[in-house]
Order: structure tokens, then C-alpha cells, then sequence
């Protein structure tokens, strides 16, 4: 049974202790009500402060008319998406904003702090102390009106700190993936594949199986802090007219070995098509070298014979690795 852990007025450091090894989604209520951003007591006042903190770089933004109901998605054949986008001086953005009517949705997905809003962090920061890691997040903005972003899954892990209107997040464990009928691989409204189910209205004829999907619902007020393990799907619903997010986003493994999945798309390029039998055998051998509680392949070898199997893989063998693999797929 899927329990959801909640934490309030933790002390200074205590995140650090209470995240460490945690594989499991927390929410922190109030940890950042502090904040100077949280206060706005109305759109006007958070939209000219986050003004005065932007860099005067243009921003990416989508337009969704009332007939999407706010879910950013793929059009009916699939052959794009059912959004208009591109970019825009923030301060219009910030108009349309305010001037939204009819049901139309306007939506400004993950854009960096440090490059467009560099005046945000000093006083917008979480005592990130013992999670080494975490200190070097990519912090994140994301304003828009009301939306619906469909359930996806990210590599790193996220703290999601809600400053501004309500948000109601799905979260689903990494084993659902099965009941969510996830879309194309490559072509997707985020870059990350997404459910092609719509949690508000689930067509169960043609996705059935999410009928058993296990899933956790949490809203957050302004204030609170979501935990999202690496690689839970998490379904984001913004409640308010304005929201505002601002996201954490790192990774427990050293960037030079890569993003996992660029080995799901070599696999299905060389594995997927394969007979059964022998995708059975490649299983196996999987589960051997990668997927054991405690990966096998290589412990037996003296240590200057572990070569690509040392644990960890050190990162002059991971550059020559990915040359050899390079090379390889150039064949």
C-alpha cells in the first residue's frame, strides 16, 4: 500500500537527513513560506517582483486555447502537439498573463534561474547542507496559468517548491509505467515521454489497465515543498488562475557516465526486434552485469583486469567507453 510521508517545521539540515537514501515521495508543508515570493498576497505583486529579478532574456511559453482544457499534449494525429510555442520578452508574457480569458491557458515550462532569473536564488534558496549533490541542482521557474501536465518521469531527483497558487501532483512509482500507456520515445511535449492517458477523464476502454494504477494525490498550498524520487511518473495539475513552481533537480551519479536513457534507445535499436529467445538471453545477461541487487560481472577479476566493469566506473574509462561505443555505432 502507497503511504505519503509529511514533515512539518523541520529544523535546519534535517532535509539532508530525512531525504539521504529516501526512494520514497515527502512533502516538507511550509518549508519555504518564508520566502519573499511566497508572501505576494496578489498576481500583480509576484508578477512585477519576478520581473524586477529576470535577466531581460526572452522566454520559451506555450499558448493553449480553452479547447485543450488547459493539458499540454500531442494533436489529434500526433503529428505535433496541441499548443502554440516559442518565445517572448517575459514582461509580455507577464500581460498575457494577467489579460487571460475565455479558458485560454498560457504556460512557461522549466526555464533555468541562473541564466533568466538571477536575482532569484539569493533569497529564494533551500538549506540543501549534507546532500552534496543537491547543492549543485539546476534550479528551475515555472509560471503559468491554469494547466495540466501530463504524467512523465524524470532521471534526477526533485525538490518542487510551490511559491504561488495551488498545485495537485499525481505520483506514481516507476513500476506503474506498465498501467500508464506511455507516447512516442522520441517526439514528446517536454522532451520526456508522457502518459497518453487523461487523469481527468481516463478513457478505461482503450487504457484499461490504468484502472490499476497505484497512485499517491498531494496538493500543495504556497509554502510547501514536494520530494519526487528519481525516476517516479508525477502527473502536475496548476489550480489557480497564476502558479508559480520553482524546481531541484540533480542526480546521485557523476554526469560524465551519461543519461540512462540513451541505453533504452540503443537497446531498442539493437535488442527490441530481436527474437524472443534471444531477448531472453540478453535478459539474463543484463541482469547479470547491470540489474542484480549487487551487479555480479567483474567482482571475481583482479582489479587491474576490471577494466569497463569497475565499481564505479571511473571517468577516463567512461570517456573511452563512450568513444567505443561512438565508434561502434558508426559501423
Amino acid at each position: 500500500m502507497l503511504a505519503l510521508t509529511e514533515h512539518q517545521n523541520i529544523r535546519p539540515g534535517q532535509l539532508a537527513e530525512l531525504l539521504g537514501d529516501c526512494s520514497q515521495p515527502i512533502v516538507f508543508r511550509g518549508l519555504c513560506r518564508d520566502w519573499p515570493l511566497v508572501q505576494s498576497t496578489a498576481a500583480q505583486e509576484l508578477l512585477a517582483a519576478l520581473q524586477q529579478m529576470h535577466s531581460g532574456l526572452d522566454v520559451s511559453a506555450c499558448y493553449l486555447p480553452a479547447s485543450t482544457g488547459g493539458r499540454v499534449f500531442y494533436n489529434d494525429d500526433f503529428s505535433g502537439f496541441n499548443y502554440q510555442g516559442g518565445r517572448l520578452p517575459f514582461t509580455q508574457l507577464c500581460q498575457r498573463l494577467l489579460q487571460l480569458s475565455g479558458g485560454d491557458s498560457i504556460y512557461m515550462g522549466s526555464t533555468e534561474v541562473k541564466q533568466f532569473f538571477p536575482g532569484l536564488q539569493a533569497q529564494h534558496q533551500l538549506d540543501l547542507s549534507g546532500l552534496p549533490a543537491a547543492e549543485q541542482a539546476l534550479v528551475s521557474v515555472w509560471l503559468g496559468s491554469r494547466t495540466r501536465i501530463a504524467a512523465h518521469y524524470d532521471f534526477p531527483h526533485n525538490l518542487a517548491c510551490n511559491i504561488y497558487g495551488r498545485r495537485r501532483f499525481t505520483l506514481l512509482p516507476p513500476e506503474q509505467i506498465i498501467n500508464l500507456y506511455p507516447g512516442p520515445l522520441e517526439f514528446a511535449p517536454g522532451g520526456q515521454e508522457i502518459s497518453l492517458v487523461d487523469f481527468h477523464n481516463p478513457d478505461l476502454t482503450r487504457f484499461p489497465r490504468f484502472a490499476l494504477a497505484e497512485k499517491l494525490v498531494v496538493e500543495l498550498s504556497p509554502g510547501d515543498v514536494l520530494f519526487i524520487p528519481s525516476m517516479w511518473w508525477h502527473h502536475v495539475e496548476a489550480l489557480d488562475d497564476i502558479n508559480l513552481l520553482l524546481t531541484h533537480w540533480w542526480r546521485d551519479s557523476p554526469a560524465y557516465l551519461g543519461r540512462p536513457n540513451n541505453a533504452l534507445l540503443a537497446a531498442v535499436l539493437s535488442l527490441r526486434s530481436l527474437p524472443k529467445a534471444q531477448r531472453k538471453a540478453w535478459q539474463a545477461i543484463f541482469d547479470y552485469y547491470i540489474f542484480a541487487d549487487e551487479p555480479q560481472g567483474g567482482a571475481e577479476l583482479p582489479q587491474v583486469a576490471q577494466a569497463l566493469l569497475a565499481q564505479p566506473l571511473p571517468a577516463d574509462t567512461a570517456r573511452q567507453l563512450r568513444a567505443l561505443l561512438l565508434q561502434k555505432l558508426n559501423r
